[in-house]
């Protein structure tokens, strides 16, 4: 038998295996993606709007510990041709499903210095590893 025949089963089973993986990153950036399915070793890049020049920020008040591990800070970043002094931007935290179970990503905006004020937005993911 050739190597070409022997070859092409291989190559079509490695295609075929190639086609069934989720994508290695997942992107996400409103509540209506929630609930979330992730398999162990996806990575997760949330990214909601912000603008801490009004001093509020995003806090993560529960990251999914047992099934996300965050992979950094936060990085905030604002358009560069926006022009304005004070613009909105936004952040964005990069996580990777660590292993299978249940959860919550859930962040809120508010003034850091004022924690028993009442968030003007909430964040809130439910998850699923696999």
């Amino acid at each position: 038998m050739s190597a070409a025949r022997l070859l092409a089963p291989a190559s079509l089973a490695l295609l075929a295996a190639c086609a069934q993986q989720p994508p290695q990153n997942v992107a996400l950036d409103k509540q209506s993606q929630c609930p979330l399915k992730l398999s162990t070793g996806q990575h997760l890049t949330l990214t909601l709007p912000s603008n801490p020049t009004t001093g509020y920020r995003w806090l993560v008040q529960n990251p999914a510990p047992g099934v996300l591990k965050s992979l950094g800070p936060e990085v905030y970043s604002n358009p560069e041709d926006a022009g304005l002094v004070g613009g909105a931007g936004q952040s964005v935290w990069r996580f990777v499903a660590q292993a299978p179970g249940d959860g919550h990503l859930l962040l809120v905006y508010q003034q850091p210095w004022s924690p028993e004020v009442k968030p003007v937005q909430t964040f809130d993911c439910a998850l699923t590893v696999k």
